[in-house]
Formats: C-alpha cells, structure tokens, sequence
C-alpha cells in the first residue's frame, strides 16, 4: 500500500469512527449521581418527578432514559426498570414547537438537518421509520424504533396544548412530559399506563410555583412516587467560578427555582435565603448550651416539634432535631421526644383545649406523659398577626447574620423551609408545622436550659414538690 493509499483509508476509518460517534450517542451516556438516582428510582415508582435548575441535565437524563427502554439497549450500570420487549411510548412538552425543540431533538436529532437524523439519543440504526407532524414544519409525529429483542417500539410526540383529549384513548407503556403539566394533562397520561402497569416521568424546573403537580410529589407521598432535586452543586462539570456566575445571573427571586429546583412560591418565600447559609454538618451539642423544644400540636395536620441548642458566647441558635407526624397519640409523640433528653418545651395555646375523648387538656396530657411543658404559653406564642411577623422576623434577622442554624440531616426542616411562604402577603398556613414549632423555640428561647441547670432545676423541683408548689417542668 503506498503512503497515499495509506492516509486514504486512516482518513476513511477516522470519518467512519466520528460518524458512529455522531450517531451512537446513547452508548456514551454516563449519569451524574442524581441523573442516576432518577433512573434507579424507575425500578419500583410508577411515578418520578426529576426536578432541578436550568441547564442542569434534567431533560438530557429524560431523553436518555426514553431511549433505553425503545431500544432495550440497557448499559451495564443500569439499575432502573427494564423492558423485555417493544413498548408504545408517548412523549410531549408544553407546545408544539418546545416538544420539537426539546424532546424530539435530543431523541432524533436537529429537526429539519437531513444529515442529522440519529445523532440523538435514539441510533440511527435504531431508526426504523419516522412520519411528519401536521402543521408544524420539522416536527415529527410518530418514530418506530427496532427492539434488542426482535420487533419494533412505537414512541408518538404530544404536547399539553392539545388539551387532555389528545391525552386519552390509547393505552401505552411509558411516558416522558418535559417541562411541568397542566394537572388534567398530568392525570390522563397517568390513567394510559395502567392496564400496561407502565409508568410517567416528569422533567422540569418549578417555575410555577407549588402547583397541583409538584404538590403530588412533593407533599402527598406515597410508594410508587419518587422525588429527586438535582441542584447546580450536583453537576460536576461546572467549575465553581462558573457556578457564581451563573447563579449570579438569575434574578433574585428566582435563583432557587432556576439553580436549585426550589419551587417559586406564591408572592414569595418568607425566607428568601438560601439553604447553605443555615445549613450546618450535625455535631454534639457541648453540655453547658442552653436547650429547649417546642411543640406544635396537630392531628390531621402533623404534630411537628423541634429541639433546639443557643450558643450564647455567639448568640447562635442551632436546630438540631425535627419531628413530624400525622394522627399520632400523645403517649407515641411523648416516648419519642423524650428521647431526645430533658428540657423545657414552648407550646401554643391550643394546648389548653381537650381533645376528642379526654376532658383533659392537650397540655396536661403531655406533661402526664412526661414532657416538661412551660406553665403557660407566652409571648411566644400571641396569634395576633403582628406578633407572628415579629417571631418570623426574628428568625430572618437571625439567617440573615449567621446566627440561626439547621442540622444538615433535617429534611423535612427544610422540606418545609423551601415551600414557606406567602400568598396576597398573608402567610399560607399549609404544610408549615415545624416552621411553626421553629418559630415557638425561637421566641422562646429565653426559657432554654443548660444541663447544670436543668440539674439544678431538678433539686428545685423536688423541693417545690415537698409542700411548695410547682417550677417551670411541673
């Protein structure tokens, strides 16, 4: 072979290796840990929602996921459900226009490049068909896609804008919407899996706010629905200089949707801090720092309640415990906040109410159970409108120095944290039991005890008790 003939046939096989590159492209996927959290979770929800910031990964992990299951073309690191066989898929966003822009790209390819059908997540050698969306120049309406096993899958691209009806009919095995529905949109599509026992995954950045959709995965839990938030700090090639930067560029009030996956809330978060200005790795709490609890009392909505330490050298107060529960008896809660060792516990005046079955107040059967509760509710714990601003101003001032802290490991703390906040600038009382009990501690925290001192309130009240009265913990 002569040295032309040579380079001819390096330059050939260089051009047949880029091209299998350009059209393979599923091959080199490799996920991020929370991309690979979300496709795991498939293995037994029926329903996932993939929520994070913009430009995140989110809907690059949809696509590759959609891919997977038309082809039966499962990596080796897959965790998540399998299909066996061919399947009838849907998939859809908003419009038509962002369906072809969005999904139907990173499936298939540029729309309208002839020379770039396959260099998607879909091969081109899994390509078996494709035909015209009508209307809608470039945007194709079904694909017909070659199974691993023998036979072909069937995936047809939809959009909410089509309205629920072109939702319904036919039963399929999968569905992928990218970018948040219209709840109705959301039901139907749902409702086509279920003699197929198939499932839908959702990939969006909450911009809506904390609507009927977020709220199902968010708040309303349940075995076959997962939740996973991929944040900018979860995608390793950004570099932090990068990372400032561009969640510098967003605007204020909407940096924790757009970096984070944080719901935009209502007319806006009661706290608009971020997390990492709270957030504290958990450590033992040093005996000579006062302590305290404090309850909020609840049955269909969760008794909620949180221990709290004061660091009075820096005058910090840390969360360091959270409890939260729906329909749960008084001797259940007590036994597990006992746990948590003694210490005076703020409450609010609802305590002084009975409950269905007892004509002894909520209170007293707290304190019979064990618990330390203050003699009577304080300042704390005024109802009155601009007395519950002050306690939340308070805990803002303090996030806003430093000088008020949570526990890492406090999910559903800051479970509620990120969905707190107002609508028509009154306080949305919803879902906001331990902000509550947060908010009763921090008030509060005046009453907090030391273990010297709790040691000698101890004496105290054993002396009170032979013939004096009653101290703070009767």
């Amino acid at each position: 072979m002569t040295d032309r003939a040579a380079l001819l046939a390096v330059e050939r096989e260089l051009d047949r290796l880029i091209a299998h590159r350009r059209t393979n492209k599923l091959a080199a996927y490799q996920p991020y840990a929370k991309q690979q959290a979300f496709h795991d979770a498939g293995r037994d929800k029926r329903e996932r929602l993939f929520r994070a910031g913009n430009q995140l990964g989110k809907t690059l992990a949809g696509a590759a996921e959609m891919a997977f299951h038309l082809t039966g073309d499962y990596p080796l690191w897959w965790q998540g459900r399998k299909w066996e066989r061919p399947i009838k898929a849907w998939a859809g966003s908003k419009s038509g226009e962002a369906t072809r822009g969005g999904v139907q790209r990173l499936l298939m390819g540029e729309p309208g490049d002839p020379s770039g059908l396959g260099t998607g997540f879909l091969p081109l050698r899994s390509i078996v068909d494709t035909s015209p969306a009508r209307g809608l120049a470039d945007a194709l309406d079904t694909v017909t896609i070659k199974h691993v096993t023998g036979g072909n899958s069937v995936l047809k691209f939809k959009s909410y804008e089509q309205g629920r009806e072109r939702w319904q009919v036919e039963t399929v095995d999968l569905v992928w919407m990218d970018e948040e529905p219209p709840a109705d949109v959301y039901t139907e599509a749902l409702s086509r899996t279920n003699a197929t026992k198939g499932m839908v995954y959702v990939t969006f950045t909450p911009l809506l706010g904390v609507s009927d959709v977020v709220m199902r995965f968010i708040k309303e839990a349940h075995a076959d629905r997962s939740d996973t938030v991929m944040t900018i700090d979860d995608v390793e090639h950004i570099s932090a200089e990068d990372k400032a930067r561009i969640i510098a560029s967003y605007p204020e009030h909407e940096r924790e949707a757009r970096t984070r996956g944080v719901p935009i809330l209502g007319s806006g978060r009661i706290f608009p801090v971020p997390r990492a200005a709270i957030e504290v790795e958990a450590f033992p709490i040093p005996d000579w720092w006062p302590v305290l609890g404090a309850l909020d009392f609840g049955w269909d909505h969760p008794t909620a309640a949180v221990r709290m330490a004061h660091d009075r050298d820096t005058d910090t107060l840390y969360v360091t415990h959270a409890y939260r529960a729906s329909q749960t008896p008084v001797h259940t809660v007590a036994a597990a906040l006992k746990g948590w060792g003694a210490m005076p516990w703020a409450w609010p005046h609802d305590g002084l109410n009975s409950t269905a079955g007892s004509p002894e107040p909520l209170a007293e059967q707290y304190r019979r159970h064990g618990l330390a509760l203050l003699p009577v509710p304080a300042s704390y714990d005024d109802t009155r409108r601009n007395a519950v601003e002050a306690g939340l101003m308070d805990m803002l001032d303090r996030m806003l120095m430093g000088k008020f802290k949570v526990f890492g490991h406090l999910n559903d703390w800051f479970e509620e944290f990120d969905l707190y906040h107002r609508a028509d600038g009154k306080v949305v009382k919803e879902r906001d039991d331990l902000m509550s009990a947060t908010r009763y501690a921090v008030m509060a925290s005046r009453f907090a005890r030391a273990m010297a001192e709790r040691h000698a309130d101890e004496r105290y009240r054993r002396a009170r008790r032979n013939g004096m009265g009653t101290g703070w913990a009767a």
